[in-house]
């Protein structure tokens, strides 16, 4: 089970109950707010916080890592079932751009480490089929997946809609940015707050800045789009008596230059 949706009466209590049912620490898996919940009054109109737990990739891959290792043969070859929903999902695909009169191609193929199947888009008009930041893309997905009736968790084939690699290129702005406001989050010890991303956005985020201990990344808000926060860790880091990025360079700069202490570069200036 790579990730659980677990309810509380508080945050706090959805996610030690998520702890729970994955088996893991805290500092092993990334937490999105469904919903943040209310008390209602007198007893009335309570609903409780609800968060999806995902296990974070260095746990994803230690726990690949001690699994047998299939054939090849096993590796490349789709499951019956699981065919059957690609197939379904190309077809469901292939109609829905010719009912928005788009003329198009789609090609099936696997991805690079082939736990994906990409169905990729070929048409003129592949900028009105991205849409602004992905987001007519994101609604195929969801049309297509829904149609072919993919289960969505770790069991089901993964259907991934692409148009002209434009995920990947998406993929690398996001892993860009998320870097360049981490070292903001670290350096003006303040939370940056990134505006609405999809879920799939999102995931790319919380991937990127997930091994850096002096940043964390928590969703924030309800429905498919939701703001993501990169909150620095330097106080709780400072309490346990480590010293974070930016105090050992000003511990480097203060001492007297010569012999083999190397100069250190100034830190640029706050965005």
């Amino acid at each position: 089970m790579d990730f659980v949706e677990a309810e509380g009466d508080t945050i706090d209590a959805a996610i030690e109950n998520a702890l729970k049912l994955l088996g893991v620490e805290r500092d092993k898996i990334t937490v999105d707010i469904i919903s943040e919940g209310r008390k209602g009054i007198l007893g009335f109109g309570t609903q409780k916080a609800k968060i999806r737990a995902e296990l974070r990739k260095s746990v994803l891959d230690r726990k690949a890592a001690s699994e047998p290792k299939p054939n090849v043969a096993e590796a490349v070859a789709l499951p019956v079932e699981s065919a059957a929903v690609v197939e379904k999902a190309q077809a469901a695909l292939r109609e829905i751009l010719q009912l928005m009169g788009v003329k198009a191609t789609v090609d099936q193929t696997r991805s690079p480490n082939d736990d994906e199947t990409i169905l990729e888009i070929r048409a003129d008009d592949s900028g009105l089929l991205i849409g602004r930041k992905g987001q007519t893309l994101e609604a195929l997905q969801y049309l297509v997946t829904r149609i072919a009736g993919e289960r969505l968790s770790s069991e089901g084939p993964h259907i991934v809609i692409d148009i002209e690699k434009y995920r990947e290129r998406r993929r690398k702005t996001l892993e860009d940015m998320a870097l360049r406001l981490g070292e903001k989050a670290k350096r003006q010890r303040k939370t940056v707050t990134v505006d609405a991303l999809s879920a799939a956005d999102r995931r790319i985020i919380h991937a990127a800045l997930q091994d850096d201990p002096w940043v964390s990344t928590k969703s924030l808000g309800q429905g498919s789009y939701r703001r993501l926060l990169i909150i620095p860790e330097g106080d709780r880091r400072r309490k346990e008596g480590v010293d974070s990025p930016q105090q050992e360079k000003s511990t480097a700069k203060s001492q007297p230059r010569g012999g083999n202490v190397p100069a250190i570069a100034e830190s640029e200036d706050d965005e």
